[in-house]
């Protein structure tokens, strides 16, 4: 049936605007039309309505909901200190959400959020576009056949620019953890450590991170993790330190090869079957991984605007079927737990088990 989902959106600018196309990608679902748009901007607000072509417009995100009770809600403001607000005022209602990553800044946030949806069977779906990406089936199935014989480890980092550090563990890290979680499963221990200036990073370096993230510490951050089946995960990020192309990929190493998995919706997955991992000294090359299998042409459309299509559809679909989206509430809740594990295992100096014990407030809060 057309149409047949009303969505709001809700956006902040100035303060995290509206996503990577958590908008404007309803235009491309015909199941859903967008009926409101809010935004406390009123600059921002006009352009977004009249970008997304929204019959209605409110300054306030509540009074837009009250009013139109919409069936979904996109949340596209990227700053995370506004996530736990806006979702749980759509969940305790029973409205369904898309929303920009990160999911919430604390455990007891992600424990609230969780629980209200379930007490009303709303549903969340986060943006990890990656998530959706239908590679990551021809991948388990290559590490399921063998292909890769035991896997060993999974390595991955962030993006390592300005952001680099805890930041972008946040920010972009994010993206690679739930990845990492894709092949590996829950994470059952975290042990890191973190540096400020090249030194270990003390109480007196932690500052309020931008965006809304909230206490931060750490330009160069190093993280292991230990996973099912004695799979040994690792996720670093160090400032200022970016390569063209870019490190921001996640990489699988088994006894038998490696696959490279970049970030996003169909990137350049590749495959080299060398237990060596070193094609210079094998002669081994790289085998291009695609949806439709190794060395084959792919045959889908590609980009996350495409990847926000697949999510929603998804989530549609989640509605429908009584089920939980690909890239769930649950998923997005292991994501902040193993990021606060790092800040966790930190202030600990060792290694802490996940899920944490302590969910109450930031592993940063009051720390001595």
């Amino acid at each position: 049936m057309v149409n047949q989902y009303r969505v709001a959106v809700v956006g902040a600018t100035g303060r995290g605007d509206y996503g990577h196309g958590l908008d404007t990608v309803w235009k491309e679902v015909p199941e859903t039309s967008v009926v409101a748009v809010a935004d406390e901007h009123e600059g921002g607000r006009e352009s977004a309505r009249k970008r997304l072509e929204a019959p209605a417009a409110y300054a306030s995100y509540r009074e837009m909901i009250e009013r139109e009770r919409p069936d979904i809600v996109a949340i596209g403001p990227r700053w995370i200190d506004q996530h736990f607000e806006m979702v749980h005022y759509c969940v305790e209602r029973g409205i369904h959400v898309y929303m920009e990553k990160p999911f919430c800044r604390t455990l007891a946030e992600a424990d609230a959020l969780v629980q209200a949806s379930e007490a009303t069977h709303s549903r969340v779906a986060i943006a990890h576009q990656t998530r959706y990406c239908p590679i990551i089936p021809v991948v388990q199935k290559l590490i399921a056949d063998g292909v890769l014989g035991a896997v060993l480890e999974i390595r991955a980092r962030g993006k390592e620019d300005a952001r680099g550090g805890a930041e972008d563990l946040w920010v972009l890290g994010s993206h690679m953890l739930n990845l990492m979680t894709a092949f590996a499963g829950q994470a059952q221990s975290c042990a890191a450590q973190l540096w400020q200036g090249g030194q270990p990073a003390r109480p007196m370096d932690v500052v309020d991170g931008r965006e809304g993230l909230g206490p931060l510490v750490g330009d160069h951050v190093q993280a292991s993790y230990q996973f099912e089946g004695g799979i040994s995960g690792f996720f670093a990020s160090r400032k200022g330190q970016a390569a063209n192309p870019s490190r921001f990929a996640l990489q699988i190493f088994g006894s038998k090869g490696v696959i490279d998995y970049p970030s996003g919706y169909l990137p350049a997955v590749s495959l080299l079957t060398d237990g060596s991992w070193a094609p210079g000294r094998s002669g081994q090359a790289w085998k291009k991984v695609t949806s439709q299998g190794v060395d084959r042409p792919e045959t889908l459309p590609g980009g996350n605007a495409r990847g926000n299509v697949i999510a929603v559809q998804d989530l549609l679909a989640a509605i429908r079927e009584h089920r939980q989206p690909l890239c769930s509430i649950y998923e997005a809740r292991q994501t902040v737990e193993m990021i606060l594990g790092v800040f966790e295992s930190h202030r600990r100096q060792g290694p802490v088990r996940l899920p944490l014990a302590t969910r109450q407030q930031h592993p940063l809060t009051d720390w001595k």
